[in-house]
């Protein structure tokens, strides 16, 4: 069965959609056929570049939300779902990311009506392409934090970034840029040094528009001042920054030749001359 088709009587279904980072062209293949057979469309203005409506039919209806309060969206689309089979929530990058997905879902489970989420490209993996890095390395870091600091939003118990920071791994940190001051004193809490590397992109991925800031934690600050770099920015502070230009990088065990997995026996031996034990072995699973 068509997995977009609704049955006959029935109120429209519902589908949050990641528009993706900013260029319409990162939107999912899904999420551009749900778009192109849309009665309806709401999308976030401030954040959703409406280039990426040009995937919707000439008669769609499409509505900004970037005036609308959270009761006013919700009556939106449970009208529209009364209207239309297929109707579009465009959230920016992936719904499921600091996005207000539930609050939005809540009330139109209450309403009987379908919901379906499609995901979308994160602003934050469109900033690390931007800047050209690895957010993991092998033994360097295997571990992304995606976090915020405390602004008007509170953050639970555990959650400071000083605490996240402290585990030296990779920081993706969201809806910052205008509390920079603060990230930097956080990190430095934390016992990242003052030139410990930071990457800022700003609409990342947005055509003409996107901007990549490197620096320090001792610069970063002056030198988003100069870019005149104040909203919509991704900070990126990562031992991992600057790879491309190290002389030296520790091998990928998965494409190493010294090394046995299922799909591939080592054509070299190792330098030590030990062979890799099983139960070091990485097993793949086919898709």
């Amino acid at each position: 069965m068509n997995e977009f088709a609704e049955q006959p009587g029935l109120p429209g279904k519902v589908w949050f959609v990641g528009a993706g980072p900013g260029d319409p062209e990162l939107i999912t293949v899904k999420g551009q056929a749900l778009l192109a057979r849309a009665g309806a469309v709401l999308f976030a203005g401030s954040l959703v570049s409406e280039a990426v409506t040009r995937w919707a039919p000439e008669h769609c209806e499409i509505r900004d939300s970037k005036d609308m309060t959270l009761e006013e969206m919700s009556a939106w689309l449970q009208l529209q779902a009364s209207r239309h089979a297929t109707v579009v929530r465009l959230q920016t990058g992936d719904p499921s990311l600091y996005g207000a997905l539930i609050e939005l879902i809540q009330p139109l489970d209450q309403a009987g009506i379908s919901i379906g989420v499609v995901p979308g490209v994160s602003s934050a993996m469109a900033s690390a392409a931007a800047a050209t890095e690895s957010l993991t390395l092998p033994e360097v870091t295997q571990t992304v934090i995606l976090t915020r600091v405390e602004g008007r939003t509170p953050m639970p118990e555990g959650e400071s970034l000083a605490a996240l920071a402290s585990h030296h791994t990779t920081l993706c940190i969201f809806l910052s840029i205008t509390l920079l001051g603060k990230v930097c004193r956080e990190v430095r809490a934390a016992g990242w040094a003052e030139d410990a590397p930071i990457v800022v992109v700003q609409k990342a991925s947005w055509p003409g528009e996107e901007k990549v800031v490197r620096g320090t934690i001792a610069t970063i600050q002056a030198l988003c001042r100069e870019q005149q770099i104040h909203s919509q920015a991704m900070i990126i502070a990562s031992p991992t920054l600057g790879a491309r230009y190290w002389d030296q990088l520790i091998r990928s065990k998965l494409y190493d030749p010294a090394f046995t997995h299922r799909f591939r026996k080592a054509s070299v031996i190792p330098d030590n001359g030990v062979s890799v034990p099983f139960a070091d072995q990485i097993t793949l699973k086919a898709e």
